[in-house]
């Protein structure tokens, strides 16, 4: 593919995507269709997405940089370039995010009786009380400090917001300055409420009452100047396994090394003096274009606040409750009804409750004899948590913890205790390997005497708290020869147990990248012999190169390919002579676009499959992973006629990409499309309110028949 395209740029920058993707966000947030505390929400997502790619990716590639890393990457940018180019990036977007916060919502926020004061505007009534609030609630929990020889300049822990003081002692008049650090507590919220009359919302900053009393917490000092700061460290995960260690102790140990790594970015205010910048850039070790300054709150991703704690629900989307499942009359139950047929669950429009419930009733069902289930992230108070807890009393119960699921390896590890402590088996996976893989599987000594195994597969965690946000696709079946790959699954997780064929299971690292090359390679042969040849497919992100080559052949060869991708690709759609047949959109909306779809078109015979990895390295080579078919006629049906019509019609949501990395709204290019929310109809659909007639007729024609999307990669 590369001498076949030497003169084309093959791939667009993995940076320069995840920053396209963040903007897609952002704009989520500027956009006044939107509720308003949707759209402060927005506006906070877009702050934890930075924070996170500052201290993992951003943080990476200083690293390989200190590591004499030259080589360049897939853009044909060396790390250096690329961190050049990313630091810029990061620049503007930080620029727009306090635009968007400043000139958009606070006055809108305003509007609506909620307002964020400045202590000038307090009056009398509001001051009293944020000083009790301070006397008795703030006071208690500060720890002020001066940097002299006996004082060295405190650690500063990753991403705590704190208050920097220029300070110089009273009795010298004309001594040096001195700087102060206050870390604000974190277990205080970062807005003060405070008292208001008619309904409204009033509010101080934290960082705003502290500094009101600043005075008396440095009194031998005069305060010349204070400012908000924090501090994002290295938090890239790197551990070296020993064998005198257990993993469960390595991920311990990295946890709390993880607190002493590298600064790589300061925040601080705009109106900061220039000596207090100077001396925390400094001391922190940062070059100048490492500080970012804005005008706001410091951390933007804590006006999540406002979206909790404001009760207007007339400024959020209007409620949904996802539809329950109803059993067929003659079941007995879930376990009668999949002897018959399997579920299909889209979350959340399809409640997570029968997920729930599934696991449950292995737990407390007697004819369930064994369960095993894989978990990478669930919430602190799940009741599958609690199910396999009860189930490790009465029976086999073995249970595959991931422990290093970014930011959630504490809590992890505190699960993996208390079901060890219950009796539950539980493992770790293969070492080198994360598993992200979502299975669960029981089995029964079913009442006619056989012995039947159930599996829940899905493609996204346990976890029923984002389930009600999250699009995720379950399947519940008891297919023979699914369900038997599945326990060979769990034998490789718990035993490292290999075999040579999976299927009809995709299973990663064994099988999975090399499955999905021969699915793709298949469609360009069909498309060759004349034969129907499209391929659909849905995911969160596409990196992996030997995909990307795959896809850029089959189009190539005449197969027409449909992408859904909510966040990074790297790969260059519309490409005359490489890419003509690929079309990428990205869907951006109320849900978070989490499910994995692949459709292959396979000259007429399509197949589906469903699962939870992308294509990306780490998912196709450095993960355990399982991508499954979908079977059941009537879940072929709903995919094939229903899920994905729906979001390749999306004009509302969905972003195109084009040839260089950026995006263009559908509906700038699909100029005549009708309006159309993929999201709104799947929501109004599950209420009985539209049917499947309600897709435009163009989402549901296959893609060979589309010309429009042309228009759209013109500019290459």
């Amino acid at each position: 593919m590369a001498r076949m395209n030497q003169k084309l740029k093959l791939f667009n920058g993995r940076d320069h995507s995840w920053m396209q993707f963040n903007r897609r966000v952002l704009e989520e947030a500027e956009d006044s269709a939107n509720p308003l505390l949707e759209r402060v929400k927005f506006l906070a997502i877009t702050g934890s997405n930075l924070d996170e790619y500052v201290e993992i990716r951003q943080a990476g590639l200083m690293q390989r940089i200190e590591d004499g890393y030259r080589e360049p990457g897939y853009d044909g940018q060396r790390p250096d370039e690329s961190l050049a180019t990313l630091t810029a990036d990061i620049h503007d977007f930080v620029a727009a995010q306090y635009r968007c916060w400043n000139k958009q919502l606070l006055p809108e926020l305003r509007k609506h009786g909620v307002r964020l004061l400045e202590w000038d505007e307090l009056g009398e009534e509001a001051r009293s009380h944020a000083h009790d609030y301070f006397q008795r609630e703030v006071d208690p929990l500060l720890t002020p400090i001066s940097i002299d020889p006996a004082h060295p300049f405190p650690r500063v822990l990753n991403k705590a917001l704190c208050l920097a003081l220029l300070l110089r002692a009273k009795r010298r008049s004309s001594g040096p300055q001195v700087l102060g650090v206050v870390t604000v507590p974190r277990a205080l919220p970062r807005f003060v409420r405070l008292p208001s009359a008619d309904g409204n919302y009033d509010y101080l900053l934290l960082q705003d009452l502290i500094a009101q009393h600043l005075a008396g917490m440095y009194r031998g000092y005069e305060v010349l100047a204070h400012a908000s700061f924090r501090v994002t460290r290295n938090s890239n995960l790197y551990f070296e396994e020993e064998e005198a260690r257990s993993l469960l102790e390595t991920i311990r140990v990295e946890l709390h090394n993880r607190r002493k790594g590298d600064a790589v970015r300061l925040e601080i205010e705009t109106g900061a003096d220039p000596e207090i910048v100077e001396r925390l850039r400094v001391n922190f070790e940062l070059d100048e274009d490492q500080v970012f300054r804005g005008e706001g709150p410091v951390n933007l991703s804590r006006v999540m606040f406002f979206y909790e704690d404001v009760k207007r629900p007339e400024l959020k989307f209007q409620p949904f409750t996802p539809k329950p499942l109803v059993l067929s009359r003659k079941s007995a139950g879930v376990f009668d009804e999949l002897r018959h047929r399997d579920i299909l669950l889209h979350h959340p429009y399809d409640s997570y409750d029968p997920v729930v419930e599934f696991v449950q009733q292995g737990a407390q069902d007697p004819a369930v004899v064994t369960m095993k289930q894989t978990l990478y992230r669930t919430s602190h108070d799940s009741p599958m948590f609690q199910a396999l807890i009860e189930a490790g009393g009465n029976k086999e119960a073995t249970v595959v913890v991931e422990l290093m699921a970014r930011f959630d390896e504490a809590s992890n590890i505190r699960w993996a205790r208390s079901m060890e402590d219950a009796g539950v088996q539980v493992f770790h996976g293969v070492v080198g390997l994360k598993t992200h893989c979502k299975l669960a599987m029981l089995v029964r000594r079913d009442e006619d005497g056989q012995t039947r195994r159930y599996c829940h597969l899905g493609t996204g965690n346990y976890n029923p708290v984002t389930a009600r946000f999250y699009t995720d696709l379950s399947l519940l079946t008891c297919d023979p020869q699914i369900t038997e790959r599945v326990h060979m699954v769990f034998n490789y997780l718990t035993a490292h147990a290999e075999v040579d064929d999976y299927s009809p299971l995709l299973v990663a690292p064994l099988t999975m990248a090399e499955s999905f090359l021969r699915l793709i390679r298949r469609e360009a042969e069909h498309a060759g012999a004349g034969r129907p040849a499209h391929i659909v497919a849905k995911m969160n992100a596409l990196l992996e190169p030997s995909v990307i080559e795959a896809l850029y052949q089959a189009s190539q060869a005449g197969v027409e390919i449909d992408l859904i991708i909510r966040g990074l690709s790297i790969l260059r759609p519309g490409v005359k002579n490489l890419s003509e047949r690929i079309r990428v959109r990205s869907i951006v909306g109320r849900f978070l676009e989490h499910s994995r779809i692949f459709h292959f078109a396979n000259g007429g015979d399509d197949e589906f499959y469903l699962g939870s990895a992308d294509w990306m390295p780490r998912n196709l080579f450095e993960r355990c992973e399982v991508v499954f078919p979908v079977r059941d006629p009537a879940a072929i049906a709903r995919i094939h006629d229903e899920i994905l019509p729906a979001y390749l019609a999306d004009t509302t949501k969905a972003r195109l990409q084009q040839p260089d990395g950026s995006y263009l709204r559908a509906s700038k290019v699909y100029k005549d499309a009708p309006v159309f929310s993929s999201q709104d109809f799947l929501m109004q659909l599950a209420e009985g309110k539209v049917d499947l007639e309600a897709i435009p007729a163009y989402g549901k024609v296959k893609a060979p028949a589309k010309t429009a999307p042309k228009k759209a990669t013109a500019a290459d």
